[in-house]
């Protein structure tokens, strides 16, 4: 079910490298991208980005958890920069009314008062290539179910071979659908801590409102520190870890940026899926994107309503809140822009064109001629079950209650398997413990009865009867379809919306309390429905597509060996490179590729929370009280942007110079490329970076904590006498103006 169950359904054919399209796997850069990279200003080698024998680059780049952002050290005392956004859950965990860190902000000013983060990080030690490593094992007469089982057995011989020895481990990545076959090998530490973070009004400044949209001035960082046992290897948190010693850290340029600057991102990209076909691109249009958008914008229209009526709900749900909205809005400009921009045409017509150079050859129609049957064949069936996935994924799963019960769906079974065997009882009642705990800290049941019901009801009004989880029926014949009514009798019995119940059942739990539980018996209706039902009917198609994406990727290189090719992201190292450049985002509008300080002031509104401007920032803004941070003409830069080919999972990524200099943290993409996860627009698509120069006055001269920026390793270098290599773009006409947004007020969701 991997296409199936990532959010970012995506698209077809990889066009070759056009522009500066692309997310490089570091270990083929000298091959294919290094040349390009120095005509365009980079002026180190690809050994100083990725080289086995000794450090560089890659070891200054952090992989957040399992990859959900990335990071850049820049300190040699384990101090590490990312996005405001990806530091949002471990800030919000460490929030309390009476300590508001997402609201007021947080610097540690000494060592002692930084903060357990919650989640760990990980440095690549090395690419290995398999691929014939597995392909000598895989044979052409395998069914799909054969050559996947086959190469997850290859793949767990390979990481255990890595080994698990001070925090190393190993994934093993599929490449280009199918054909190609990598091992990653981290080292991974575990005590990380909070350093320091604005106040959302700087880190989220334009919240929904100007997410995914340029211009932008928001301060989107964070900063953490790793520590070490004494010994210098990973370690459980501890108060006597020391500081980590990174093998390298970015030098950070006080030059800013220019158009035409050369510009490369690193990172950890998330998930791409350029590869799909036309088919893939009607069904995410026709029915899971339309469904995603509106379960989303009711959830966040039910949890905005509590959050402004309560400081602690607002806490609670704030990162909750965060996440959900980011893709809602995500999908609705991924929508706007793969119609406006014809992608299932084009999509379409590039696919025509494969298929007659497949049939023009024999040999080439034998080896490849069932690839469209295939994929129509698939997208046929996977049409049937599509919504019915999309709303059990968004809408039964929505609930938090229902997710919390799946939590105890292993103690169930406990129960009635053997309910004698204390010892497996209380494993699965401690697991369970430890998930309350952690769930309890976020959670208001009147917030979460309000979404539920109204999930519930979405389900029932959209979806055929034979599509829905059997609680349904229940719901219907018990309480009338009134889904308020239920929810309401739910939540005021279930052991899954009260602490005390729960405490009290896992004290001596029985089988017959679960199934008698209302909560628990939704839980396990929908969990069943899914796995029983939809899963399977899903994955009865997946062996088709699997077929014929590997079949028509093999096709499209053969077709055409002369084209850079690289593989779709999925959350390993890549490396994008271009320029910095403004950039015509639609008829008679023309976009510079800087913002400054000025801006903030200009979108300010005190009467909208996303537009609100601390009072301590507004002072220093009126005066300009920029210190070294200013650029040539005395201002301050706030954001840039540039044509790096980037999506989520680069959130934090270092935005790196010709020189291997930090300028900047990449943190968002453009609204009229958001079709971009599915096919590159090189004329639109562009990566927006907050300035590092508006990080630096952000930690020194309006939070005072210039005692972290001491510890970095800044550069001022004099500015360059050759000209630059300036990017194709329009010259700005002069009475065009992109108007400000500060008096663009968030609808209320």
């Amino acid at each position: 079910m991997k296409r199936i169950l990532l959010l970012c359904i995506s698209a077809i054919l990889v066009m070759g490298a056009q522009a500066h399209e692309g997310m490089w796997l570091l270990s083929k850069l000298k091959q294919i991208n290094e040349a390009e990279m120095q005509k365009l200003g980079f002026k180190l080698t690809a050994e100083d980005i990725y080289d086995i024998n000794r450090s560089g680059i890659k070891d200054a780049v952090v992989r957040l958890g399992g990859g959900f952002c990335s990071g850049e050290m820049v300190s040699a005392e384990g101090l590490f920069l990312t996005n405001h956004h990806c530091g949002y859950d471990a800030i919000q965990s460490l929030s309390s009314v009476e300590h508001d860190y997402l609201t007021d902000g947080f610097w540690a000013m000494t060592r002692k008062d930084e903060l357990a983060a919650g989640f760990n990080v990980s440095f690549l030690q090395r690419i290995d290539d398999v691929t014939e490593r597995v392909l000598g094992e895989l044979t052409a007469d395998m069914t799909e179910e054969a050559r996947s089982e086959k190469i997850q057995e290859i793949a767990g011989k390979l990481k255990t071979a890595v080994g698990k020895e001070n925090g190393l481990s190993a994934d093993f990545k599929i490449m280009f659908e199918g054909n190609e076959f990598y091992l990653f090998v981290y080292k991974t530490y575990r005590d990380v801590r909070l350093v320091g973070t604005p106040p959302s009004a700087i880190g989220k400044f334009g919240g929904d409102t100007d997410n995914w949209m340029w211009p932008r001035h928001t301060g989107d960082f964070s900063m953490f520190r790793v520590y070490t046992g004494p010994d210098g290897e990973p370690a459980d948190p501890s108060e006597a870890n020391i500081p980590f010693k990174p093998k390298w850290h970015f030098p950070v340029s006080l030059q800013g940026v220019q158009e035409g600057d050369f510009a490369m991102v690193m990172g950890y990209p998330g998930s791409t899926d350029r590869f799909l076909s036309s088919h893939g691109v009607k069904l995410a249009l026709d029915i899971e994107q339309p469904s995603r958008v509106k379960i989303r914008g009711k959830k966040l229209e039910l949890m905005k309503q509590d959050m402004d009526q309560s400081d602690a709900v607002r806490i609670q749900y704030a990162s909750k809140y965060a996440s959900i909205s980011n893709y809602w809005k995500y999908f609705i400009g991924q929508q706007r822009g793969l119609k406006r921009l014809h992608v299932y045409d084009k999509k379409k017509a590039q696919e025509d064109a494969l298929v007659a150079w497949v049939n023009a050859d024999a040999g080439r129609k034998a080896k490849y001629g069932d690839v469209i049957t295939l994929l129509e064949k698939g997208y046929a069936d996977r049409t049937k079950w599509e919504k019915a996935n999309t709303y059990m994924q968004e809408a039964a799963f929505g609930s938090e209650a229902v997710m919390l019960g799946f939590r105890l769906y292993g103690l169930k079974m406990q129960l009635a398997t053997d309910p004698k065997d204390a010892a497996k009882v209380s494993a699965m009642v401690a697991r369970v413990q430890g998930a309350a705990d952690e769930f309890w800290k976020d959670y208001n049941p009147a917030t979460d009865e309000k979404v539920t019901a109204a999930m519930f009801r979405m389900m029932h009004e959209d979806l055929a009867a034979d599509m829905q989880p059997e609680i349904m029926a229940t719901i219907q014949k018990k309480y009338k379809g009134n889904f308020e009514a239920w929810a309401k009798a739910m939540f005021a019995s279930s052991i899954l919306t009260d602490r005390k119940k729960l405490d009290a059942f896992l004290a001596k739990p029985t089988l017959k309390a679960l199934q008698k539980d209302m909560g628990f018996t939704a839980a396990e209706s929908c969990l069943n429905h899914f796995r029983n039902v939809i899963g399977p009917a899903v994955d009865a198609s997946q062996g088709d597509l699997d077929k014929g994406y590997r079949l028509m990727v093999a096709a499209m290189r053969e077709k055409d060996p002369a084209k850079s090719w690289y593989p779709n992201a999925n959350s390993t190292m890549r490396l994008t490179y271009g320029q910095v450049g403004s950039y015509v985002p639609g008829d008679g509008m023309f976009y510079k590729h800087v913002t400054t300080a000025a801006g903030i002031l200009e979108k300010e509104d005190p009467t909208n929370d996303e537009f609100i401007v601390p009072a301590r920032e507004r002072e220093l803004l009126l005066k300009k009280d920029y210190g070294r941070y200013a650029d040539a003409n005395g201002e301050l830069v706030t954001c840039f942007i540039s044509n790096n080919d980037i999506t989520g999972g680069n959130s934090g990524s270092p935005v790196i110079n010709g020189n291997g200099e930090l300028i900047g943290i990449a943190f968002d993409g453009n609204w009229e490329a958001m079709s971009g996860d599915i096919a590159f627009e090189p004329e639109l698509q562009r990566t927006i970076s907050v300035d590092i120069r508006y990080v630096l006055w952000c930690i020194d001269k309006l939070a005072g904590a210039g005692h972290l920026v001491n510890e970095m390793t800044l550069v001022q270098r004099k500015a360059p006498e050759e000209p630059k290599a300036q990017m194709a773009v329009p010259a700005e006409p002069a009475t065009i103006v992109a108007p400000a947004r500060g008096t663009v007020k968030s609808p209320k969701k």
